[in-house]
């Protein structure tokens, strides 16, 4: 799906990631842990494609595509999405308008309707928070179940869920990890969490941990358990 190659980046005079390779394979899910600052967002956000970092060294294939010097857009054409830590708000512009434009010339905009309110359900959204604009007085809960809401209509994939579960109480966490159980069928899903929390109700396929900018460690579920107990220090 998506391979990282000899992958270094930087933002400014500071290099960030350093020599990355890793191969992210279709129908798995992946969970990326580490301190914070370690690298994990600058990682989801080269891969999308953010202007603000640098590429020193190194390629990123997408389905054996050099997408190295693609933007965001092109990129998100194939098939790449992120969800924010921190989901914007935008005033005046209803999830249905956003959407519909952004799925314009592909769906219907009665289908792009039904869609929503189909997945509003299962993801236990409140019709009025659909009907506002964007994020408009909704908790961090709400914000981060309309971003899994935009993903699902959009059928990216490869979907970056960067802190998903940051604000998020107990029964958002799990209707969020429950939903995203069953979307993940034909897609890779990368999991950017601090905590084991989520990874009861989503399980990864591998976890990896990145420490000062390298990927130091790759396992199963029990490395994030043991990390949940004992802490970065585990990890030699």
């Amino acid at each position: 799906m998506i391979s990282l190659k000899n992958l270094s980046v930087s933002v400014g005079e500071k290099k960030i990631l350093k020599n990355i390779n890793f191969n992210f394979e279709k129908n798995k899910v992946y969970a990326l842990m580490g301190p914070n600052g370690s690298g994990k967002s600058t990682l989801a956000s080269i891969i999308v494609g953010h202007p603000s970092y640098t590429v020193e060294e190194g390629k990123i294939f997408f389905e054996n595509d050099d997408i190295t010097e693609l933007d965001v857009d092109e990129r998100a054409k194939k098939g790449i999405f992120l969800s924010f830590q921190q989901p914007l708000s935008l005033s005046g512009v209803t999830v249905f308008q956003l959407l519909r434009l952004a799925l314009s010339g592909k769906k219907d905009p009665l289908k792009v309707k039904e869609e929503i309110d189909f997945y509003a359900k299962k993801l236990k959204i409140k019709k009025e928070l659909i009907e506002r604009s964007l994020n408009d007085g909704a908790s961090g809960g709400e914000k981060k179940k309309l971003e899994v809401l935009q993903a699902a209509l959009l059928e990216p994939k490869f979907l970056i869920l960067d802190e998903v579960d940051t604000g998020v109480d107990v029964d958002a966490l799990k209707t969020i990890a429950l939903f995203l159980d069953e979307f993940k069928k034909d897609k890779t899903v990368l999991i950017i969490t601090h905590y084991y929390r989520i990874l009861k109700y989503l399980q990864p396929d591998y976890v990896m941990v990145m420490i000062d900018g390298e990927i130091k460690k790759v396992g199963d579920k029990t490395l994030a358990e043991k990390i949940e107990k004992e802490g970065y220090e585990v990890i030699s």
